[in-house]
Formats: C-alpha cells, sequence, structure tokens
C-alpha cells in the first residue's frame, strides 16, 4: 500500500492529508489521526507510515490549517479551533471516532479534542506533547516577543534557507551524516519562508505561549483519560520540551503507558521510527477503544480530582 496525498475542503478552506488505508483484506474499520507539531506538516509522518504499510487500520495525517498544503487564511489559531478542525475532517471523510496521535503542538490538539469531543476519541497517543508544563525552549518563547514578525522574514529569507541547503547538500557530499532531527529542523524552518505560513506560526505560537514558556496547560483535566486508553512516548534527550513532563503525566492518568526513546530528541517519530511504528502498533493491538457515553463524562467533570502539578502551574517546570 502506499500513502496517498489527498485535499478536501472544509468550511471553504482545502486541506491537504496524508492517507494509508487499510489492506483490501483487513476487516478491521479503525482510524488513526496523525497530528504535527508547530511549523511541521504531515511530511513528519512519512517515516512512520512507510513501516506501518500494509496495515489492518486507516491512518490519516492532516497538514492543519496555517500548515504544509493547507490554506493559511486569516482565522482562529487556538487549540480549540483546531480540535474541531480534526473533528470536521473525520466527519467529511466519514468517521465519527478515532486514535489521535499528537506530536508537540499536535499533542495539545489531541488533549483538546479528547476534551471537546470525548465521544469522538478511542485513544490517545501524546508525543513529545505540548500543554503538560511551562518549560518550552527558548527559540519558541522568542516567537512572543515583539517585532518576531519583522525578524522572521530575515532569518527565513529564501536565500538564507538556500544557503543552508547547500550546506546540507555539501555535509552528504563529504558524508558527513545529517540526522533525522536535524532534517526535521530544516523542514520546519523552511516552512517560515512563506509569507503567509509565517503569520499562521506566529498566530499559532502565540495562541499557546508566552515570554514565560507554555501558556496553555492540558494537565488540571488529565484525569478526564481515565478510561481512554493512553500512551506517553518522549526522547530522552529532548531540548525542545522536557521529558519529565511526559513522565509527569503518565504518573497521573491511571493505566498510562509511557515510551522513553533513549538517544531521541523532539522527534522520535523520525529519529527511531523503526520502534515508534512497533510500539504504536503494539498499542493498538493490545488495547480496546474507549467508546464514552455522555453521562461518564458528566460523572468525571463533576468529581474532585485535583492534579498534583496544578499548583506549580505557571512556574518554571
Amino acid at each position: 500500500m502506499t500513502v496517498s496525498v489527498r485535499t478536501v475542503t472544509l468550511h471553504g478552506h482545502d486541506v491537504g492529508y496524508r492517507e494509508l488505508e487499510p489492506a483490501p483484506d483487513s476487516e478491521n474499520t479503525e482510524v488513526v489521526v496523525l497530528l504535527h507539531g508547530l511549523a511541521g506538516s504531515a511530511e513528519t509522518w512519512l517515516p512512520v507510515l512507510e513501516r506501518l504499510s500494509p496495515s489492518r487500520r486507516r491512518f490519516i495525517a492532516p497538514d492543519l490549517l496555517g500548515h504544509g498544503s493547507s490554506a493559511k487564511p486569516r482565522g482562529d489559531y487556538s487549540l480549540g479551533a483546531y480540535a474541531s478542525g480534526v473533528r470536521d475532517l473525520l466527519a467529511a471523510l466519514g468517521h465519527e471516532h478515532a486514535t489521535i496521535v499528537g506530536h508537540s503542538l499536535g499533542g495539545g490538539i489531541a488533549m483538546q479534542f479528547a476534551y471537546q469531543f470525548p465521544q469522538s476519541c478511542d485513544r490517545l497517543v501524546l508525543v513529545s506533547s505540548g500543554g503538560l508544563g511551562r518549560t518550552v525552549s527558548p527559540v519558541l518563547r522568542s516567537a512572543v516577543l515583539p517585532g518576531a514578525g519583522l525578524v522572521l522574514p530575515v532569518i527565513a529569507h529564501r536565500r538564507v534557507i538556500s544557503a543552508a541547503s547547500r550546506m546540507g547538500r555539501t555535509m552528504q557530499r563529504w558524508k558527513i551524516g545529517t540526522t533525522p532531527t536535524l532534517r526535521e529542523y530544516a523542514r520546519h524552518f523552511a516552512s517560515l519562508s512563506d509569507p503567509e505560513g509565517r503569520k499562521a506560526f506566529l498566530h499559532t505560537a502565540r495562541s499557546v505561549l508566552d515570554i514565560g514558556g507554555q501558556r496553555v496547560s492540558g494537565t488540571d483535566r488529565l484525569y478526564l483519560a481515565e478510561n481512554v486508553p493512553t500512551m506517553v512516548m518522549w526522547g530522552s534527550i529532548d531540548p525542545v520540551i522536557p521529558m519529565r513532563h511526559g513522565e509527569r503525566a503518565a504518573s497521573v492518568i491511571p493505566d498510562c503507558r509511557l515510551e522513553i526513546f533513549e538517544r531521541a530528541g523532539h522527534f522520535p517519530h523520525c529519529d527511531q521510527p523503526g520502534r515508534f511504528s512497533r510500539t504504536l502498533l503494539d498499542f493498538l493491538d493490545n488495547t480496546e477503544p474507549a467508546r464514552l457515553e455522555i453521562s461518564e463524562v458528566a460523572a468525571r467533570l463533576t468529581a474532585v480530582r485535583p492534579y498534583d502539578g496544578q499548583a506549580s502551574h505557571g512556574k518554571s517546570e
């Protein structure tokens, strides 16, 4: 099976996505959505998708609005809007529920999706996820500084990116290896050469970050994942979002599976796609999708279940 590149129009805006369809003889109708991070695109999941084929499940990796091949309109780039966009994409493709896998910003969107649409979330997989603590890379925090919109066009100018690309080719020619993580950072950086992409990047970054770090937190709602099979995956040397965020979240969510990728950075799915794919399939094969009723959600919402780390939110974690 090959990964198809497709487009659907939602609310008048084109949304691009990659899709890996299940094998023809498969009776499994489960859907898995893969959400990329800030300034990323569905391309980040290609190393994983290539290893999942043939599959018994349908995998859908969208370019989030403002990213990749999708439209970049003026509009709402909040987590809530993105979560609604994922719901709308699933509905447009004829799917009522799915397992949601989210990397970095995509992890925050995945948690928001599980909160907004609990009856549509089969499982939750958080990969180097945002929204689990205050600390984040200073590079990302700089996106909310005054004047960032004036600086980005300079550092992301096509000439700068072209020079970096030539350097990468030279390194390959001289057999100086570039790591998957470096290639992924380069792809993210290159996406900022597009003026509309830069605007979307700034709007999105400022919706979840402030000068002190991450300003949106899902930690006080992790208890809602009690009956949703959940896995947390993290690189042990992540320089963007510290691994301790994932460890703390996994300790709070009942029966949560924690997978640490040694010597992997912020993109464990790119650094170690083989292990990532095997681990994801093992999780899917050995858990049953949640089927929540609204009464269950209501009962949990009214329960007093304080998060241990909630009091420290707002400090440097």
